[in-house]
């Protein structure tokens, strides 16, 4: 993630530049989208073999044995799922409220030191439930 801090600007020609660290940070996120998984044609493929695949296709398309090109499949799904949102939810979240949803102490920790640090937020997969359910009353709260 990408702070304000991360960006400077030089004396008068007005541009912004990143910090070498913050650029490391975004190849890095980047890298790690190309290398999520995707379902194509019933097998589970990582992005740079889908797009390496796409490429033979248009190739072969221009060449003349292919008489349709298709772009549309498969679709790219580029949400995030930590939000501020999230993270000021978690941080607002009580330890008498995480454990009515069975959220333990550790976790509850793990969580809030993850939600203040700017990497990516990560759940374990079992949490989630509980994480919402909590964070759902939160919601009303406010």
């Amino acid at each position: 993630m990408l702070d304000l801090r991360d960006f400077y600007s030089t004396s008068d020609d007005y541009r912004y530049r990143f910090e070498s660290e913050a650029k490391e940070r975004f190849l890095s996120l980047l890298r790690e989208r190309f290398n999520s998984g995707v379902r194509y044609r019933e097998r589970a493929l990582k992005w740079d073999t889908v797009v390496e695949q796409k490429t033979v296709e248009l190739g072969r398309y221009f060449a003349g044995p292919v008489a349709r090109l298709d772009f549309t499949e498969p679709s790219a799904e580029l949400s995030r799922t930590d939000s501020r949102e999230l993270r000021r939810r978690i941080l607002g979240l009580s330890q008498r409220d995480a454990a009515k949803f069975g959220i333990g102490r550790s976790t509850l920790r793990y969580l809030r030191k993850n939600a203040i640090a700017s990497k990516r937020l990560r759940v374990y997969k079992p949490v989630i439930p509980r994480v919402k359910a909590g964070l759902s009353l939160i919601a009303s709260r406010s």
